[in-house]
């Protein structure tokens, strides 16, 4: 069930009606069945996998809160490696697979493909790492969660269950402490976060998923300036479809009285890489640090030691996107990016040469900000090349393009053979204009939402103009044929 879909606009106001009309003491089971619910309507059977794991992990918390000092890491390796051998099984069986196959055929090994189809349940990485974080959690000290039912939806809860955000239970399970009361400021709130997140969804990222399929399915069309231009319109789109889904369901949690985390804060604002990724996916980043980087050794040991931690740390959350090459080397790329920056930062703090001086005092001035933020954007966008790409092959290949490694191409008009049902003569020119309006509208969306007092002082009627006008432009501009979430199914 997509959140912008028709089963969608029909469920949630079910539910919502529904948990305000029962009394306190059935609404959280209530949110509990519908997440269900919501989980079930894609494959049924995955239900017993959610509900499974949610069991024991359950018992697993109270087995190692209960432990003795001795045996509480034996109980957490047997948690952790209960849930990772369980994402590892549905999500990269095959890629292990092939990997084998590929490894022992020069040695004339045959390695058997797997008997046996595998689907890849929704949502499994994320609720899977929301396990993890709670037996690692209770095993540094934290109270397990008494309530099984609080637990249960601690883990399907149904607006971050297929993409997140990565919920922490010291956050989340608080807010059931007190009987949630109906408040108009959430209701109004949890509404335009929604039509927000539509917007970005509907109205931005899927007429740009439109024009980037053209690109990024024959790159040998087109030349280097032309896909330069995919690229920036896929770092938009990424962003677009991802923080939408948030904001929706942020807004979907809202509705009843619960709040969940942000997840994005202007990332291509960013004027480091290390900067971006406080600002990008900032529960996957988090949960990285905190569970991979700092167990790993962090910060607190030799230099290369820590460039090490960070290419492991960055590589695994590449794979974690994904059982492919591509995604493999898309976190390779993001690690070396982070140990070179720091080297660099190290450089700039401890050297007292001339040049040091310079560059320190040039990216600390206002041009030299903008130049770092132009900097990086460029650099993530080279990252999005091998996210979006299907193989490594072809990432190379656009990549060659892209720095004039490669032949020309045949420039934007090649879109009419890719897609035939664009008037390519407009697009090459609007675009131009395109880009820079959805830039804008990046900085525009991301500082409204860091400063929701100008909406809140608005005047209502003006509130009911803002989300009539949103309702409107995803009506009339909203594309024949919406495409998933690209995390729909990560």
């Amino acid at each position: 069930m997509l959140f912008n879909s028709l089963k969608y606009l029909v469920f949630l106001p079910t539910v919502f009606a529904l948990f305000w009309l029962m009394p306190q003491r059935f609404r959280t089971p209530i949110l509990l069945i519908a997440s269900y619910v919501f989980y079930m309507s894609w494959r049924p059977i995955f239900v017993f996998l959610i509900l499974g794991l949610t069991i024991i992990n359950f018992f697993f918390g109270k087995w190692i809160h209960k432990a003795e000092a001795d045996k509480k890491k034996l109980m957490l390796t047997l948690a952790v490696v209960t849930n990772l051998a369980t994402l590892g099984f549905f999500k990269y069986a095959y890629f292990f697979n092939d990997a084998l196959a590929q490894m022992l055929h020069p040695l004339g090994i045959t390695v058997a493909k797997l008997p046996f189809d595998i689907v890849l349940p929704l949502g499994i990485s994320f609720f899977v790492f929301e396990f993890i974080h709670y037996v690692t959690d209770i095993y540094r000290g934290s109270e397990p969660i008494p309530s099984f039912i609080n637990f249960a939806l601690f883990a399907s809860f149904f607006p971050t269950q297929i993409a997140g955000p990565i919920k922490r239970f010291q956050d989340f399970i608080p807010q059931f402490s007190s009987p949630v009361k109906f408040d108009v400021k959430n209701f109004d709130d949890g509404i335009a976060l929604i039509l927000l997140g539509l917007c970005k969804k509907v109205l931005i990222a899927d007429n740009l998923a439109f024009f980037v399929t053209g690109g990024y399915s024959h790159p040998e069309l087109f030349n280097s300036m032309d896909l330069w231009i995919y690229t920036w319109s896929f770092a938009f789109q990424i962003y677009f479809d991802f923080s939408g889904y948030t904001d929706i369901a942020r807004g979907s949690a809202l509705l009843f009285g619960y709040k969940v985390p942000i997840n994005f804060n202007l990332p291509y604002l960013a004027s480091n890489i290390s900067d971006f990724w406080r600002r990008w996916h900032i529960s996957l980043s988090t949960w990285l640090r905190d569970y991979l980087f700092i167990p790993l050794g962090g910060s607190r040991c030799s230099r290369l030691a820590i460039a090490r931690n960070m290419l492991i740390t960055m590589t695994l959350g590449g794979l974690w996107h994904g059982a492919s090459s591509h995604f493999l080397v898309w976190g390779v790329f993001h690690g070396c990016l982070l140990a070179a920056h720091r080297e660099f930062k190290l450089w700039r703090e401890k050297s007292n040469t001339s040049l040091a001086k310079a560059v320190s005092s040039f990216l600390d001035s206002k041009p030299g900000n903008v130049v770092s933020i132009l900097l990086t954007f460029q650099t993530v966008c080279i990252g999005w090349v091998f996210f979006r790409a299907e193989t490594v092959a072809v990432a190379c290949k656009i990549l060659s393009k892209l720095f004039f490694i490669d032949a020309p191409g045949k420039g934007m008009e090649a879109l009419h053979m890719v897609l035939p049902s664009i008037n390519y003569p407009l697009i090459y020119p609007c675009i131009y204009f395109i880009l820079p309006a959805v830039a804008l509208s990046h900085i525009f969306m991301g500082w409204l939402q860091r400063h929701p007092v100008l909406i809140e002082r608005s005047p209502k009627l003006a509130k009911a103009g803002w989300c009539l006008a949103m309702m409107l432009l995803i009506v009339i501009f909203s594309p024949d044929k919406s495409p998933r979430f690209i995390y729909f199914q990560f």
